[in-house]
């Protein structure tokens, strides 16, 4: 957990600034006191701490969009927290208060959503990753409400990534993911050849080295690694069938 242990102990010597940098400033002033040892961090650790700042304020904004933050979206931002992430207390805590705070506090997600891009603009892989946690956590309770649809279709044209895919998670989350045709945003009309060509691409995207080259936070890692897994099953179903 690279990332924790940096952002707990970084604040004196850290160089992110504006809506970000304020909320973990915060929550580490409020939560575990001040830190007098400042030190200097990379541009790397910087980036990581962003990310996952940036990530619980925007599910906390998203889970608002509607009017109230339903049962379904605590439980899901509950799950990351304790099985994906696999965080101790105190890192759980930590998170906790990240998304507590910002629920309520008067930046927008927009703010929080753009200086991510700002800061990982290089790193499209950690944005499309970070957009499709965002787009989970909204599908939680079943429905994409108005305001949250609203702000995830912003956030494509925020992050510079790929406009469809708003469309290709809207699908993937409204509908069984073990669609293979969903998993590679792909639709039954197409001819093979194109939906190979979609599976070489998210295939590139998705891969371990290229990731680990970009500079994807640790903790989200396992979960590029499973959909890439996911990716090479669909297309393999899908191949199978073709060959029939």
């Amino acid at each position: 957990m690279s990332f924790w242990n940096t952002a707990i102990g970084v604040m004196l010597g850290f160089s992110i600034g504006g809506p970000i940098g304020g909320l973990l400033g915060g929550v580490i002033g409020s939560r575990f006191g001040s830190y007098k040892g400042a030190r200097n961090f990379s541009s790397k650790q910087q980036n990581q701490a962003a990310f996952f700042t940036a990530l619980f304020a925007c599910l906390a904004k998203l889970a608002k969009a509607d009017g109230q933050v339903s049962k379904e979206e605590v439980e899901t931002v509950d799950r990351f927290i304790k099985d994906r992430f696999h965080f101790d207390r105190t890192q759980r805590q930590f998170a906790i208060e990240v998304f507590n705070q910002a629920k309520d506090n008067s930046n927008t997600y927009e703010e929080y959503a753009s200086q991510l891009a700002s800061l990982l603009g290089s790193n499209k892989n950690s944005l499309v990753v970070f957009y499709e946690l965002l787009f989970e956590l909204a599908m939680a309770d079943g429905l994409l409400h108005k305001n949250e649809e609203h702000l995830l279709s912003k956030t494509t044209s925020i992050f510079g990534i790929n406009a469809d895919l708003f469309n290709q998670f809207k699908r993937q989350f409204s509908s069984s993911n073990s669609d293979p045709y969903v998993i590679l945003g792909a639709t039954k009309d197409m001819t093979f050849e194109e939906i190979k060509k979609m599976y070489q691409k998210k295939r590139r995207e998705f891969h371990p080295d290229t990731l680990i080259s970009k500079g994807l936070p640790e903790e989200l890692l396992q979960r590029a690694k499973k959909k890439f897994i996911e990716i090479q099953e669909a297309y393999e179903e899908i191949e199978k069938k073709n060959h029939q």
